[in-house]
C-alpha cells in the first residue's frame, strides 16, 4: 500500500507544509567543513521557511544564526564568502559581531530611544558536525544532532570521509522537474537498482541488499558481485578505499537521512546526495565526493585499468532516439533523473494509479511514505 495521495506531489499547499515541519524539525545538511577554513568563512541554507548563516568565528568555532536583521527583517548574506569583522544589513547598516550581538546602529542614539543591543542580536540556530559534514537546526533547544542520528552511524560503513579528499570533478548539480519525495524514493528503492541500471550498477549483488529504517532514517548494504569482488584492484574505476573490516565489509552503504541527505559509500568512493526541494514539481540535487588520497599517476593508472576491464559503457539501451538519450549515457544518476522526471509527468494524466508495490523491495518506499505522515501529523 502506498500511502501518499497524488497531492502530496504535486500540490504547493502540500509543499508549504512539508517546509513547515519535516524541513524545519529536522537537522538539515549544510556543507562540508572544508568550505568554511578561516575565521569569517559562511554559508547559508534553507530549513523550511528559514534562512539560516553558519560561520567561523575568530575563535574557530562555529556557530548558527538566522539570515535576517533584527531591524527590518531583511537578509543579511547571501550563499556564501566572507564576512569580515562582522556582519553589516545592506538596508540600514545595522550591525552584528560573528557571534551575533548588535554592535552598531549608524543612527543617533536619540532616534532609539528605547533601543536594547543585548535583546537585539541575531535569533540563533543549532550547528554542529558529523563525519565531516556540517548540520544546522533552526531551532537552538532542537534535540542534539547525536540524538537525532538514533545510531544510523552504525550502518553507514567504515568509511573515514577524514581521510579522504575531495574530487572535484565528480560533483554534479542538477535542477531536477520532479518532486523532491520522488526522487527521495527513487534513492531508497532497491527494486529498480537490477532492471534500470542493470548496465550501469552491475558491479553489484542486489539480491543480497539489505535494508532498514533507525528511526526515520534509511539504512541500505549491497555486497560486490563476486567476478567484480574479485577482481576489485583492476576493475574498480577509481582506486579503491582500503577502510574495510571484516565487521563491516566491501560493498555499497546508500543511507538516506530523514528527509533529504543521502550518503553513498562504496568501494571507491564517499559522496553526499543532497537532495533541495524547490517548488511541487521541481527540485534540486547537490552531489559532492571524496576518494582515496593518490598521486595523479596512480589515479589515472587506475582509470585506466578499469577502462580497459569494461566489456561496455553503454546504458540499459544499446540504442535509442538519439545521441543525447539518458538510457544511453552509461550514467545511473541520468538515468534515474529521466524516470523521475517522467513520473511527475505522468502524475498529470487522471488515470495515474499504482499498482502493485514489491513486498520487500519496495518497501521502504511504503515505509518513508509513513514517516512523512506521522511527521506531518504529529505537526497538527
Amino acid at each position: 500500500m502506498i500511502h501518499l495521495p497524488k497531492a502530496a506531489y504535486t500540490s504547493e499547499e502540500w509543499f508549504k507544509q512539508e517546509q513547515a515541519t519535516l524541513f524545519e524539525k529536522n537537522w538539515q545538511f549544510a556543507g562540508l567543513v572544508e568550505d568554511l577554513p578561516e575565521p569569517g568563512d559562511f554559508i547559508t541554507v534553507q530549513a523550511g521557511r528559514y534562512s539560516l548563516i553558519v560561520l567561523k568565528g575568530p575563535d574557530g568555532q562555529l556557530r548558527a544564526f538566522h539570515n535576517m536583521c533584527r531591524h527590518r527583517g531583511t537578509q543579511l548574506l547571501r550563499t556564501c564568502g566572507k564576512a569580515g569583522k562582522a556582519i553589516t544589513c545592506p538596508y540600514h547598516d545595522w550591525s552584528y559581531s560573528l557571534e551575533g550581538d548588535l554592535i552598531a546602529v549608524p543612527q543617533q542614539k536619540t532616534e532609539f530611544p528605547d533601543l536594547d543591543k543585548k535583546s537585539l542580536g541575531l535569533h540563533k540556530a543549532q550547528v554542529d558536525i558529523w563525519l565531516g559534514m556540517i548540520w544546522v537546526h533552526p531551532m537552538p533547544d532542537a534535540e542534539p544532532l547525536k540524538q537525532w542520528l538514533q545510531g544510523v552511524d552504525n550502518y553507514i560503513g567504515p568509511h573515514r570521509p577524514e581521510a579522504l579528499v575531495e574530487y572535484p570533478e565528480a560533483a554534479t548539480d542538477h535542477e531536477i522537474h520532479a518532486n523532491w519525495k520522488l526522487i527521495a524514493e527513487n534513492y531508497i528503492d532497491g527494486y529498480h537498482l537490477a532492471h534500470l541500471h542493470s548496465a550501469t550498477l552491475n558491479m553489484y549483488d542486489h539480491q543480497k541488499q539489505k535494508t532498514g529504517f533507525i528511526g526515520p532514517h534509511f539504512t541500505f548494504y549491497e555486497p560486490l558481485q563476486d567476478d567484480y569482488a574479485k577482481n576489485l584492484k583492476d576493475k574498480s574505476p577509481l582506486p579503491p578505499i582500503d577502510h574495510f573490516t571484516d565487521d563491516q565489509p566491501v560493498g555499497a552503504y546508500v543511507p538516506m537521512l530523514f528527509p533529504n541527505l543521502g550518503i553513498a559509500a562504496t568501494e571507491d568512493s564517499w559522496s553526499v546526495f543532497h537532495v533541495i526541494p524547490l517548488a511541487p514539481n521541481r527540485t534540486r540535487v547537490i552531489t559532492r565526493t571524496r576518494i582515496k588520497a593518490v598521486s595523479d599517476w596512480a589515479y589515472l593508472w587506475q582509470t585506466g585499468k578499469s577502462y580497459s576491464q569494461q566489456s561496455t559503457w553503454s546504458g540499459k539501451y544499446k540504442e535509442g532516439i538519439g545521441s543525447d538519450d539518458p538510457m544511453m549515457s552509461g550514467d545511473f544518476m541520468a538515468e534515474d533523473i529521466y524516470v523521475c522526471e517522467q513520473q511527475q509527468k505522468s502524475l498529470e494524466s487522471p488515470l495515474f494509479s499504482v499498482g502493485a508495490t514489491a513486498r520487500h523491495q519496495e518497501k521502504s518506499i511504503r515505509d518513508f511514505q509513513n514517516i512523512i505522515l506521522q511527521q506531518m501529523n504529529a505537526s497538527g
